[in-house]
């Protein structure tokens, strides 16, 4: 609905990989209004989209 970019971040934790996901955008017009509504829903979307790739990650179907 708006101009968004997402920035990923990778850093090496030891064990683990550390990734820090940052949206930034500005709505304009109906979008700026619906904002409020619209932030949960976006939450909810990139966590199902960040579990997909864990999933993804973890299971070694990202290597194939």
């Amino acid at each position: 609905p708006f101009p968004m970019q997402t920035t990923y971040t990778w850093s090496d934790e030891g064990s683990a990989t550390r990734m820090v996901l940052a949206n930034t955008g500005e709505p304009a017009g109906f979008s700026k209004v619906a904002g409020f509504l619209m932030a949960p829903m976006m939450r909810r979307a990139m966590g199902k989209d960040l579990r997909k790739l864990k999933e993804l990650l973890e299971s070694g179907a990202a290597d194939r």
